[in-house]
């Protein structure tokens, strides 16, 4: 069975279908987590025939790994830019990171279904995972940039990516308070970046 891509939704009923796959995946993982969502639960929920839902996404893997990607779209879609005009790098990558940390700790389930998913995703989902790669590195890239991102400011937003990830994955295991979480991500930035009184 072909699976259908992102980019291959041409008609508004399919990207419909989609948005509803996902809202339906996101509720079920905010109230019950991982084990919650189960492809059957999905489909009943999305109103969409459990084959279909499997030509759309093959596995919950790749439907929590699609959703976080929409989150950070969301998310980098809502952040207001003019908020972080006029700082220096560290204090706009510094406003980023916080925003999506604390977005990331509104809802903990849901936020635990999609990191699990995400860390553990195989080849197969490779697509989705490179997705929401880039979203965050862009996100955070864009915050250090005045202008268009230098290649040292993407490969700078790899490295905080990963050492958002990392942390994210100890406050959800409870291995890191939130106030730890942000005083370790604060350290990360201002060894990378530093803390430049000007931009």
């Amino acid at each position: 069975m072909a699976v259908l891509a992102e980019s291959e939704l041409g008609s508004e009923a399919q990207r419909e279908r989609r948005k509803r796959i996902l809202d339906a995946t996101m509720a079920i993982a905010s109230k019950g987590g991982y084990e919650a969502v189960q492809m059957r639960a999905v489909a009943d929920r999305a109103d969409v025939a459990v084959g279909t839902l499997y030509r759309y996404f093959p596995s919950k893997v790749h439907l929590l790994v699609s959703a976080l990607g929409r989150e950070f779209s969301r998310i980098d879609a809502k952040t207001d830019r003019s908020a972080m005009a006029g700082g220096t790098p560290f204090q706009r990558l510094n406003f980023m990171v916080g925003k999506l940390n604390r977005a990331m700790q509104r809802n903990p389930l849901l936020t635990e279904a999609m990191t699990r998913a995400y860390v553990f995703a195989d080849a197969s989902a490779a697509s989705e995972v490179d997705q929401v790669e880039k979203l965050i590195d862009s996100m955070f890239a864009r915050a250090m940039a005045d202008g268009e991102p230098t290649e040292d400011q993407y490969h700078i937003a790899r490295v905080i990516s990963d050492v958002w990830l990392s942390n994210l994955l100890a406050w959800l295991t409870r291995r890191a308070s939130a106030t730890d979480v942000s005083k370790r991500l604060d350290l990360a930035v201002r060894l990378l970046i530093g803390d430049q009184d000007s931009a």
